[in-house]
């Protein structure tokens, strides 16, 4: 990356993070994965449990891999085959004390935009867990809400679909119709203007294009 891009990043980025704050969240700014890879591991104390909801962007920067890799008990949904099991993952994974995600775009004003189907990263996000970080690469910024919806639907969605195989429009079309099909991504649209818990939500900025 060129100088003036990371400039630019490191001064839009300064602004999103006051934003955040006066909406009641943390916001960090890292330049590159890794950065903030290790910003957050020394966040976490050992033995902390920890899950996550979909994220390209949680696998991407290594961020899954190092949390593996330590001593931090790892909640994976995706171990749990039974319906009592997922029952009980459910529990766990709604008590935990650090929950990961990524936005599907973020204003600069600071407020998260999310469409989700299924709607398990979102009511982590909304209640739950003790601390949510949200890693948000720079390329998920807009200009507002209204333009966070519209960057969700136009390139999210038809990336995640054709990912996730769900045979909806936005796969087979490349394009979002208002569906309201069997497999519909866009079940709830979430807008978080504000944390009643001070510092529960942590966003966590990186200076490169990540995730969908």
């Amino acid at each position: 990356m060129d100088e003036a891009k990371r400039a630019a990043y490191r001064s839009t980025a300064q602004t999103v993070i006051k934003n955040l704050q006066r909406r009641n969240m943390e916001g960090y700014y890292c330049e590159t994965a890794e950065e903030a890879v290790q910003l957050v591991c020394d966040m976490i104390p050992a033995g902390d449990s920890i899950t996550w909801g979909g994220s390209v962007t949680f696998t991407e920067t290594g961020m899954r891999a190092a949390l593996e890799a330590g001593d931090w008990r790892m909640l994976d949904r995706s171990t749990a085959t039974t319906p009592e099991e997922q029952r009980e993952m459910w529990r766990d994974r709604a008590s935990a004390d650090w929950f990961f995600m990524s936005a599907n775009a973020l204003t600069v004003g600071g407020e998260l935009v999310n469409i989700d189907g299924n709607s398990d990263r979102l009511s982590l996000l909304l209640h739950g867990p003790e601390h949510v970080v949200v890693l948000v690469g720079m390329n998920k910024l807009v200009a507002d809400v209204d333009a966070g919806f519209k960057r969700t639907r136009t390139t999210t969605c038809p990336l995640n679909a054709a990912r996730l195989h769900t045979n909806t429009p936005c796969e087979v079309a490349g394009a979002c119709s208002e569906c309201h099909s069997e497999r519909c991504m866009c079940c709830q649209m979430v807008v978080t203007r504000h944390s009643r818990h001070a510092g529960r939500i942590k966003v966590v900025l990186i200076g490169e294009n990540l995730g969908y």
